[in-house]
């Protein structure tokens, strides 16, 4: 069973939701604001939660703010625009993903699904097992932890797995396409903003200087590689 929480200040929005969620193995909470949300996620363990951005009280943003600083469940925004500013500062702010209203039931099925599985298997440490380790960051699968000089960088579940995916590729450039088609399992979308944006996260996570980083590189015009070259 996994529990799903939906918050949105639209209560057709979380029926409708609810409706594309209706599944035995899916318990799903409702709120209507950030507060509801956060009371939620403390007093239950939620596996998944689904955040409008736009919502009076406590709105989706700032929600976000205060789940990071207690779980690194996965969040999956909702959003009215299109705009890449949006979907950027969702991402700036924690989140795993984001889906833009009107809603596709198929693409909020699909993406839910990706982030629960994610989710489940860091957590289950039913996958690829084994440490790797490139200068002095090191990834443990088993555990599901890195740890820079052996002090853990508190990666969500979205920036381990990016994470892993080109330490398991040391020395070999992946395009955004390539690395959202592999992580996220589906066709690619808006990809360079939304690799960058967790490229960026990961970077202040792992490195002495984010800004001049040592491991993990960009090729101007071609993605990313993890090296390790002073």
């Amino acid at each position: 069973m996994y529990n799903i929480l939906i918050c949105d200040d639209d209560k057709d929005i979380v029926n409708a939701l609810k409706i594309y969620l209706n599944e035995p193995s899916y318990t799903l909470f409702e709120a209507y604001n950030g507060e509801e949300a956060l009371e939620i996620i403390k007093d239950n363990d939620i596996h998944l939660a689904l955040m409008d951005i736009m919502m009076p009280v406590m709105d989706g943003i700032s929600a976000m703010v205060e789940i990071r600083k207690f779980t690194n469940l996965p969040v999956i925004l909702l959003t009215a625009k299109s705009e890449d500013s949006d979907k950027i500062l969702g991402l700036n702010i924690g989140a795993d993903d984001y889906i833009t209203k009107p809603f596709n039931p198929a693409e909020v099925i699909a993406r839910v699904k990706s982030q629960l599985r994610r989710y489940m298997e860091l957590g289950s440490g039913n996958v690829c097992k084994g440490v790797i380790r490139i200068g002095n960051i090191e990834l443990d699968d088993d555990k599901k932890q890195v740890t820079i000089d052996g002090k853990e960088a508190n990666l969500t579940p979205t920036e381990y797995e990016i994470l892993k995916l080109l330490m398991e590729n040391k020395g070999r450039v992946l395009s955004p396409n390539e690395i959202y088609s592999r992580i996220w399992r589906g066709n690619p979308v808006a990809t360079d903003n939304t690799i960058a944006v967790h490229i960026r996260h990961i970077r202040e996570k792992i490195e002495i200087n984010p800004a001049e980083p040592r491991y993990l590189k960009a090729v101007w015009g071609h993605g990313y590689v993890m090296e390790d070259k002073q």
